[in-house]
């Protein structure tokens, strides 16, 4: 079986985060990777652009676990962030609560700033309430919290 080397170019369960060096069959590679812009093909000079992404990989997460879990702390010691979106008379949103919405509110009610690939929302949030979400800081280390969504604006 032939094999390709490629540079992911976003993270891929199963294969690799942004910026890692992988081997994987040349058919997955060119007909699923590629077009999908979640890798393209290795080649010498492409090795700057690895070393870019690495550095701005290491930039967004948090670094060990003692950090991890200082964060978790005091995510889990606020234990809810309010969302205002604008929603109709029935409680229904216009549009949903993103993960975007979710950081930025975590951001300015607690002051920790999280990656927004890292927050789990289960189902889409389509209506005022309050929902548990998951954030993941860590491979092992991950924040419960709840979005209280308000109707507004």
């Amino acid at each position: 079986m032939a094999t390709a080397k490629i540079i992911l170019n976003m993270d891929v369960p199963g294969l690799g985060s942004s910026g890692d060096v992988v081997t994987v069959a040349r058919g997955y590679a060119r007909n699923y990777l590629v077009p999908r812009k979640m890798a393209h093909p290795w080649t010498k000079g492409a090795q700057k652009q690895i070393d870019e992404m690495i550095r701005a990989r290491r930039r967004r997460e948090i670094s060990n676990v003692e950090d991890a879990r200082a964060v978790r702390d005091a995510i889990e010691a606020h234990n809810t962030v309010v969302v205002s979106k604008r929603a109709g008379h029935s409680g229904r949103l216009f549009g949903a609560v993103s993960t975007q919405d979710v950081v930025a509110a975590v951001k300015e009610q607690i002051g920790q700033t999280v990656d927004r690939r890292k927050v789990i929302i289960e189902k889409p949030i389509k209506a005022v309430g309050k929902y548990q979400i998951q954030i993941n800081l860590h491979e092992d280390i991950s924040a419960k919290l709840f979005v209280n969504v308000e109707g507004g604006k």
